[in-house]
């Protein structure tokens, strides 16, 4: 083939549908499971689909992106939401971002965070540190971080969290101490709306299904069940755990770097450095009952709970009940009956090293015409929506 594509997650059928669109049709995709969509994938569960993967749903700021899209799902298919997310801390719900909506707080507890946030590292011009743990206090003060940002991040990535850098804080909303200040004298949020502040979510299935009708365009030039387990760099080969061989002069890699047992023609210090990287194992858990709240996502700090977070089904999926739990697998309880899904590679972790290895293995990939894209091609935190953007990008410039 003249471009083999491993896996049809959002990154692989994104950059196949461009390659087809384009006229081209020398091409392969091989996925490990018997369905597209990767993390994004849905499954039937107490009447309504579920998303396997947890909470995924489309952003509405990268217009391309929806448009190419909607081509599979037209728009009046999805439901339009703007979101609503909340925090249950300190026996209360307060909205998200909490440095923003500390005002929903009781006064004496605006005044504690306020103090906090007054005594922070960036407020009082102290160096920005390179470690996350250290970071928080050094940007929200030592109150949000010991009651919110700590217990919950230790939630999500358990004994990483010593490891992780600072380098990809800009997803995070930036909230000064004058806006949070502001805030709690005008009773209302003053900061810039974090991400997916407006969102698209199919009107009558799970999100899975944006990726399903991906999948039937391709018209068969998927092969599914086939577990890629090597790349052979000096003769563009690929093997399968099936023994199977398949040829590629582009090979464009959108599974975990991790899975591949052997990298033929790799220089040895490339391959040791993949074993650095990390990730967390997330299990998604149904909980067949409806809450009364209008929130999509709410997060838990209470380190005495398992999940870290939940996304309210019935207020997505308009017409369905029940919630999901989403917990890392260190802290998963035993099964109680109800569905649930182990997602073995959710979140790649951004550790301190991760961008040195990133950088100087994709680089040389690229020199061997072999690219890494997507959340795990690139070991990225990407959502659905810029992991179409980047695919399409790629396509177009693999393909002139």
């Amino acid at each position: 083939m003249r471009f083999l594509i491993l896996g049809a997650g959002p990154a692989g059928l994104t950059f196949a549908v461009r390659l087809l669109q384009k006229g081209i049709h020398d091409f392969l995709v091989l996925e490990a499971e018997h369905e597209a969509g990767g993390l994004c994938r849905s499954v039937m569960v107490d009447g309504s689909e579920l998303d396997i993967g947890g909470g995924h749903i489309l952003d509405v700021r990268r217009p391309e992106v929806v448009k190419f899209l909607f081509a599979f799902m037209p728009r009046e298919e999805w439901n339009h939401f703007v979101r609503d997310t909340t925090i249950h801390i300190n026996g209360q719900y307060i909205s998200h971002p909490l440095e923003a909506n500390i005002w929903q707080s009781d006064i004496d507890r605006q005044v504690e965070y306020l103090a906090s946030i007054a005594h922070a590292g960036c407020v009082t011009g102290q160096t920005q540190p390179e470690k996350f743990t250290d970071w928080i206090r050094w940007k929200l003060g030592d109150k949000i971080a010991d009651d919110y940002m700590l217990p919950y991040n230790t939630k999500m990535f358990g004994n990483e969290l010593e490891n992780l850098g600072t380098y990809w804080l800009n997803k995070l909303p930036d909230v000064s101490f004058e806006d949070t200040l502001r805030s709690c004298l005008e009773h209302k949020a003053h900061a810039k709306q974090p991400g997916h502040a407006e969102f698209y979510y199919p009107a009558e299935y799970g999100y899975g299904e944006m990726w399903r009708r991906m999948a039937e365009f391709l018209d068969g030039r998927i092969i599914y069940g086939c577990h890629v387990s090597g790349i052979d760099f000096t003769s563009h080969t690929v093997s399968t755990n099936e023994g199977r061989e398949f040829h590629g002069d582009i090979i464009i890699n959108t599974i975990p770097w991790r899975e591949f047992q052997t990298l033929h023609g790799m220089p040895e210090n490339l391959r040791a450095s993949i074993k650095h990287l990390k990730h967390t194992s997330v299990e998604v858990r149904y909980v067949p009952h409806n809450m009364d709240t209008s929130a999509q996502w709410i997060y838990y700090p209470d380190l005495s709970l398992s999940y870290h977070r939940i996304f309210l089904r019935h207020n997505v999926l308009l017409g369905s009940k029940g919630v999901w739990t989403e917990t890392n697998t260190d802290r998963i309880e035993p099964p109680n009956g109800n569905f649930s899904y182990v997602n073995k590679y959710a979140y790649p972790l951004n550790t301190i090293d991760k961008p040195a290895i990133m950088k100087t293995l994709l680089e040389w990939c690229r020199g061997n015409n072999v690219y890494g894209l997507g959340r795990w091609g690139e070991h990225e935190h990407y959502n659905s929506d810029l992991t179409v953007e980047l695919a399409m990008k790629l396509a177009e410039n693999l393909s002139r």
